[in-house]
C-alpha cells in the first residue's frame, strides 16, 4: 500500500548535528557518488549514512537497505518507527527515527531521500543541508539509455519533467556530476565535511 505523499512522523527539537539531504535525478550518479563517500568516512564518527527502509528485496548490485513487506511498512509507519517516509516507482521507501539518533551527540546524518520529501524532512533538525547532484540534459539521457530500462521517448518526456529544485529553510547545495566517480566523490565529500564544521 503506497501513499502519495512524504509524512514525518516526529516533532523537530532543536538538535544538534546536521541533517544532510541528497537528492537527484535519476542518471545523475548519486548512488555512485554517496557509496564512495560512505567508504572514505567509514572510520569518521562525525558521519552517520542513514540506512533506508524499503519495500524491495536487498539486491546484489543495489543499495544496502533494510526490506518488508507493503503490511510491514504500514505498520512501523503507524507505530511511528518511521521519521520519514514517501512512495515512489511503486515502492515505499522510509527513513527510520533510530538512524537519526546521531542528530542528538552533533553527527552529521546523511539520507538519501526524495525531492518530495525535502519539505517534511526540513522539520527533523534545525540545520539541514539539501544536496541536489545531478547532471546536464544530455549527459542524464546517455546514462539513463545505457540502462536500457526506458525508450528514447520515454527517457525524454523524464527529463523534461524535472523542475529546478527549491527549499523552505535548508541550505542548497548543487553538485555537477559530469566527470568521474572520483572526482564527484571528492566534491561531496567536501560538502560533507564543511557541513561537520561549526558555523
Amino acid at each position: 500500500m503506497t501513499h502519495s505523499s512524504a509524512e514525518t512522523m516526529i516533532a523537530a527539537p532543536a538538535l544538534a548535528g546536521v541533517l544532510v539531504l541528497v537528492v537527484g535525478p535519476s542518471g545523475a550518479g548519486k548512488d555512485a557518488l554517496m557509496d564512495a563517500a560512505r567508504r572514505a568516512l567509514a572510520e569518521d564518527r562525525r558521519f552517520r549514512f542513514a540506512r533506508r527502509l524499503i519495500t524491495r528485496p536487498a539486491l546484489a548490485g543495489a543499495e544496502d537497505h533494510d526490506s518488508c513487506d507493503e503490511a510491514g511498512f504500514v505498520t512501523a509507519r503507524a507505530r511511528g518507527e518511521l521519521a520519514l517516509s514517501w512512495a515512489a516507482h511503486g515502492l515505499d521507501y522510509g527513513i527510520p527515527v533510530r538512524e537519526l539518533a546521531g542528530l542528538a551527540m552533533g553527527q552529521v546524518v546523511i539520507a538519501n531521500i526524495s525531492r518530495g520529501a525535502i519539505r517534511a524532512a526540513e522539520a527533523l533538525a534545525e540545520r539541514v543541508v539539501v544536496v541536489e547532484i545531478t547532471a546536464p540534459a544530455a549527459v542524464l539521457a546517455k546514462r539513463l539509455a545505457a540502462r536500457g530500462r526506458e525508450s528514447e521517448a520515454d527517457i525524454a518526456a523524464r527529463l523534461s519533467r524535472e523542475a529546478p529544485l527549491t527549499t523552505e529553510r535548508a541550505e542548497l547545495r548543487r553538485i555537477v556530476n559530469d566527470r568521474t566517480i572520483t572526482e564527484g566523490a571528492a566534491d561531496l565529500l567536501d560538502l560533507l565535511r564543511a557541513s561537520a564544521e561549526p558555523v
